[in-house]
């Protein structure tokens, strides 16, 4: 008898994205003339920068000859010409001190935040924002990490720091002791960032605590306020207590590409049942490797281009739109009445629904009277009922018609 892994059976109904694309297919469906303008989904528009696109064409030539071939990377940890110019840039030019062999490329931070928690043991408490993006919830509770769903459908086992208007989105260490720790600023889907300040109370709690930072920056691209950390390792200490997710899927438009990276430092420790202390890196290695081939060279190459002095430019002015419709959601909504948060520092725009409406109550007003698909604050947890997001990716010709629907749909 083949036995199932149980601990899929205690997620909650369907992946949140899923249940958008089923109640957007019912109304197409319903209503085949209707042009729906998607401002839910976190995809890009806007395409590849045209220094990447040039780097991967000369790329596939060089594939496409004998002396130049080449198969797997560098141990399935990314090429070197690749880390090189992540270290040099997103981290050297930035004052922090970030060596080579702890960046490990990789397909996704969705994926990497997905499979970090498969190194760490089951023992280990988990807390996570609320709202959250659902992988960190999800992943957990696959791995057996935590109860069944409880109140409001937060599970047991899993402590949960709530992210509101009061304390401007950005969770407070909690009282109790805990081990593992998602954070994620610039914050999907609030849109809220955190200081320098803030993280440093975090780094002081982790290491109070013997507690690990998984702290998923994909977003740290669109922050425009020049006091805002880039990343956790700004922070002195973070390096004893972090790893760091980076992605290029809405820096460089690599949604359809797939490239992104993790910053494990040499001298993060986790324990042994013993007390004695192991090193992070290498196991997260071991497991990366053992389960993962590489990023392909070409997709490489491409990620390589984006620091370059004309990738840097192209790269810039693609943000600078999806930046640019953020302020104009942000604005317009503002001005219609509604109550926004984000789109300052992240492509994110979170909207506090009218008059008490529930989340997925307003995401059908929307979708039924605007043709305007959002996504639903509660499928983010329980905080998050109340809100709906919005996201800047979409092409300004939509942005405005969206806008101008919504407007006429309250």
């Amino acid at each position: 008898m083949t036995l199932i892994n149980e601990n899929y059976l205690k997620l909650q109904a369907g992946y949140l994205f899923p249940e958008i694309g089923r109640r957007r297919r019912a109304f197409q469906e319903a209503h085949p003339e209707a042009k729906v303008i998607s401002m839910g989904i976190g995809d890009v528009t806007q395409p590849l920068a045209p220094a990447v696109t040039a780097a991967m064409k000369k790329a596939v030539d060089e594939m496409a000859r004998t002396e130049t071939f080449r198969g797997y990377d560098d141990g399935g940890i990314g090429y070197e010409f690749l880390r090189e110019a992540i270290r040099e840039n997103d981290y050297e030019a930035r004052g922090v001190d970030i060596d080579i062999d702890e960046i490990i490329v990789s397909d996704g931070a969705k994926c990497d935040t997905g499979n970090m928690q498969e190194i760490f043991g089951l023992d280990n408490i988990v807390a996570v924002s609320d709202p959250v993006y659902p992988v960190y919830v999800d992943t957990n509770v696959m791995a057996g990490r935590t109860g069944a769903a409880a109140d409001k459908g937060r599970y047991e086992g899993i402590v949960y720091m709530p992210c509101t208007e009061e304390n401007n989105f950005v969770p407070q260490p909690p009282a109790g002791k805990v081990d593992l720790i998602y954070l994620c600023f610039p914050n999907n889907p609030t849109g809220g960032v955190a200081t320098k300040q803030q993280l440093a109370e975090w780094v002081d709690y982790a290491r109070r605590n013997k507690a690990i930072i998984l702290y998923d920056a994909a977003y740290e691209a669109f922050i425009s306020e020049p006091d805002i950390p880039h990343s956790i390792f700004e922070v002195d200490g973070a390096k004893d207590v972090a790893i760091e997710f980076r992605s290029f899927s809405k820096t460089a438009g690599f949604t359809g590409v797939r490239c992104a990276f993790t910053v494990v430092p040499k001298q993060l420790k986790a324990y042994k049942k013993d007390g004695k202390a192991v090193e992070v890196g290498p196991i997260w290695k071991r497991r990366h490797c053992t389960k993962f081939n590489g990023v392909s060279y070409v997709t490489q190459a491409g990620a390589a281009a984006i620091y370059t002095k004309e990738g840097k430019k192209q790269v810039k002015e693609i943000i600078d739109i999806y930046m640019s419709n953020a302020k104009l959601i942000r604005e317009t909504l503002g001005k219609i009445g509604y109550t926004v948060y984000g789109g300052v520092n992240a492509p994110y725009i979170w909207l506090k629904t009218p008059e008490g409406a529930g989340s997925w109550e307003f995401f059908d007003k929307l979708l039924n009277k605007a043709h305007v698909v959002t996504t639903p604050g509660a499928g983010f947890g329980s905080a998050g009922e109340g809100y709906v997001r919005l996201t800047a990716f979409g092409t300004p010709a939509n942005v405005e018609e969206a806008l101008e629907r919504i407007a006429k749909a309250v």
